[in-house]
């Protein structure tokens, strides 16, 4: 089956902050502005700050009593691609990307009749912010843990901005977007749209 250049993708991108709405959010902001870059390939989508919903801690699709998960799985399933925008603390991205990625742990035991996790003709990229350095050691713990539970990443996808050490400067606070970021995001946004397509035109074959 052909992979045709133009055919409509879907992402959705979860945001990892600390902080639930409406408090600003450097993590919301860099996730809005690569879904606005994905935009420009054909890829519509939302963003949804997981601190604004009660997701559970726990490494099942549904850990029942109200946990929020379930929709936002459904989001997830419901899309070709995935970005996790995170910020950074302690040197480590935060605790609530964690717990995405515990959540998405259960992926592993959800299968299709061929045996392949459900997340196998995804792509996933990541957004990364924060005062001090960090943004190569977080996105090296996301991509290992979004590739154990099935999703595949395309060359150089992480943006991310990191202040001067032992300052106080925020990226939401900054007058313009450096241009470093923005060709960063641009980048991944081309080459995740790219793959989402390759893997929506030919499935990773079954074992």
């Amino acid at each position: 089956m052909a992979v045709i250049g133009t055919t409509p993708l879907r992402a959705v991108a979860l945001v990892c902050t600390l902080s639930p709405s409406p408090a600003p959010s450097s993590s919301q902001l860099l996730a809005e502005q690569t879904m606005a870059a994905l935009a420009e390939h054909g890829v519509i989508g939302k963003t949804i700050r997981i601190a604004d919903h009660d997701v559970r801690p726990g490494v099942k699709t549904d850990m029942g009593d109200g946990d929020a998960w379930p929709g936002i799985r459904d989001t997830i399933m419901g899309a070709d691609i995935l970005i996790l925008s995170t910020p950074i603390w302690l040197g480590h991205a935060s605790s609530i990307a964690q717990r995405v990625l515990e959540r998405l742990d259960a992926e592993i035991s959800e299968t299709d009749d061929e045996g392949r996790m459900l997340t196998y003709g995804k792509a996933a990229a990541v957004c990364v912010v924060g005062n001090e350095d960090g943004a190569h050691k977080a996105s090296v713990d996301l991509f290992q843990g979004l590739n154990d539970v099935g999703f595949s990443v395309a060359p150089n996808a992480v943006t991310y901005w990191v202040g001067e050490a032992m300052q106080g400067t925020d990226y939401q606070d900054l007058d313009k977007t450096p241009e470093a970021t923005i060709g960063t995001t641009k980048t991944l946004a081309a080459n995740t749209a790219h793959l989402a397509r390759q893997l929506k035109g030919s499935p990773y074959p079954s074992v």
